[in-house]
């Protein structure tokens, strides 16, 4: 279960998440218009919608404003309605790049992630050109330091996949998209808090990207994570700061 660490990718990773804090509230609404509208108001019933709001908490969005966006979604209150949409296409140097986005408006989102990927040395591709390199998946990582062993056999009793292990000490826990609330709430009860938990496209392999290279291809993430309409963007670069 040894694997190659990720820590260093995965704290970067979200440290740009976390400067761009200012989205983070739109971001949120639409997932949880989008979950609600798809599997109902009851978040006993609707997995999807328990992640969201639990995101939203997390960013301190007030409980107001949770309502009236599970209230639009679900015929209570007049409100836009937005439709998924899975772009993918290639980074520098050939990385995968997957861009998840909620619109109003197909046309001009297309538009903006194409110019973006073009303007910045990318190339959008077509459906299904690089999504078989990720596996979608629920994601716990913990700091270097947490106990192995203690992580190892509660993750796997609760039902993970794998548990690996990084070069530096840190652990990463993988389950299914469906088992990831239960291994959540199992480690969280045997005192295990991750730093990142998520359900997420995790890249199956990565490629190393340095100096000049490095650089570009953040920027070309940077670019497309900025447009208005991008939920989320998955890579399998690891960038050498």
């Amino acid at each position: 279960m040894a694997g190659h660490s990720k820590w260093a990718n995965i704290q970067h990773r979200k440290g740009r998440q976390d400067e761009k804090r200012g989205k983070v509230w739109t971001r949120i609404t639409r997932e949880i218009i989008v979950a609600a509208r798809q599997g109902g108001g009851d978040v006993a019933m609707n997995p999807r919608l328990r992640l969201a709001i639990d995101k939203a908490k997390a960013a301190n969005m007030p409980a107001d404003n949770i309502k009236r966006n599970v209230d639009k979604a679900t015929g209570n209150l007049d409100g836009v309605t937005y439709e998924e949409i899975r772009y993918e296409g290639y980074g520098i140097g050939g990385a995968a790049i997957i861009v998840d986005c909620m619109t109003d408006n197909r046309v001009r989102t297309v538009a903006e992630v194409r110019h973006a990927f073009s303007k910045h040395g990318g190339n959008l591709g077509t459906e299904g050109s690089v999504a078989f390199q990720f596996k979608h998946c629920g994601q716990l990582v913990f700091a270097p330091g947490t106990s192995e062993d203690k992580v190892m056999e509660v993750a796997l009793e609760a039902g993970a996949e794998d548990v690996v292990t990084g070069d530096d000490g840190s652990i990463e826990v993988l389950c299914t998209p469906a088992d990831f609330e239960a291994v959540k709430a199992a480690l969280e009860a045997a005192g295990l808090a991750a730093e990142i938990a998520e359900v997420t496209m995790r890249a199956e392999n990565t490629i190393a990207l340095a100096g000049d290279d490095a650089a570009r291809m953040q920027k070309l993430l940077d670019v497309i994570e900025d447009l208005d309409d991008v939920q989320d963007v998955f890579h399998n670069a690891e960038l050498d700061e």
